[in-house]
């Protein structure tokens, strides 16, 4: 029986909708949740994943600015403009489109701007808050991966969850995310010996490795949710997933599909932290992530 499909796009639009309901309680009280977003060079990829989140912003109501450096910028001009927005009252969330040219160090970029507004969530306080199980603003993608399990009514605590990536922006967020919410969690990455051994066991199998066809339907459990976060460019231009697709629907009860999965819920999440901070800068608390 073929897998389930958990449709990003249709999940994501449902998370929209939900936004836009807080954001016009926020209206009510004078405030326009903003995202500032920082460009540095001239990469098209980057530029295009910016006027996507841009158009994203525009659709629910959130003020949304891009700030266009050149790629010889020097760090002083990048600290000089967060430091001003992270005193804009007017902006609730910034990010920094990653890659950065070689000459800036994105780690020291990255924790100039004030958690508060860490929207993407790769400040080190906000990172570090997961170890001790509390989320303030969680990175985009392992949120958008716990919303889509969430929407699925996908079993967590208790179940065996393998998360093959380790870095620290998807990988180990998303694990220490699941371990929050009692899974028992084992994380892999490419050069596990004998990976076949953890997948077949996992209830939920979530993959972000960056090489396509990684994981086939034979080294699945039946009946496991497989999220695949990998997306691959392949040389006749199609984007593929770490996932092969067509034998792990076979086995799997849900699966996401790339591309239309889990890349959708980004933006979604980034949104949703913006509007998690313009809450915040108000007083107001409300569960995190909102449902």
């Amino acid at each position: 029986m073929a897998a389930i499909l958990l449709d990003g796009a249709a999940i994501a639009q449902d998370v929209y909708a939900q936004l836009h309901e807080r954001i016009q309680r926020l209206h009510v009280r004078g405030i326009q949740p903003g995202l500032a977003a920082i460009l540095i060079g001239e990469n098209s990829a980057s530029r295009i994943y910016l006027k996507n989140k841009a158009r994203a912003c525009a659709r629910v109501g959130v003020h949304s600015e891009m700030f266009e450096f050149p790629a010889d910028c020097s760090e002083h001009e990048i600290f000089s403009k967060l430091q001003a927005l992270n005193a804009d009252s007017r902006i609730h969330g910034i990010l920094v489109q990653l890659p950065l040219p070689a000459h800036l160090r994105s780690e020291r970029i990255l924790q100039a701007i004030t958690p508060a507004k860490d929207v993407d969530g790769f400040n080190w306080v906000n990172l570090g808050a997961m170890v001790a199980g509390h989320t303030l603003l969680a990175p985009c993608t392992p949120l958008g991966v716990m919303t889509m399990l969430d929407y699925a009514r996908s079993p967590i605590e208790g179940r065996n969850a393998v998360v093959i990536g380790r870095s620290a922006l998807v990988g180990k967020p998303l694990a220490l995310m699941l371990i929050a919410r009692g899974a028992t969690v084992s994380v892999c990455n490419s050069k596990t010996t004998d990976l076949r051994q953890y997948t077949s066991i996992a209830d939920i199998l979530a993959v972000a490795v960056g090489r396509p066809g990684l994981i086939d339907g034979s080294m699945i459990k039946p009946g496991a949710v497989v999220i695949d976060i990998g997306i691959n460019r392949m040389p006749d231009g199609k984007l593929a997933g770490d996932v092969d697709f067509a034998s792990a629907s076979q086995v799997a009860s849900r699966i996401t599909p790339v591309p239309g999965g889990v890349g959708r819920m980004t933006v979604a999440m980034l949104l949703a932290n913006t509007v998690t901070a313009a809450e915040r800068s108000l007083g107001i608390e409300v569960p995190y992530p909102a449902q």
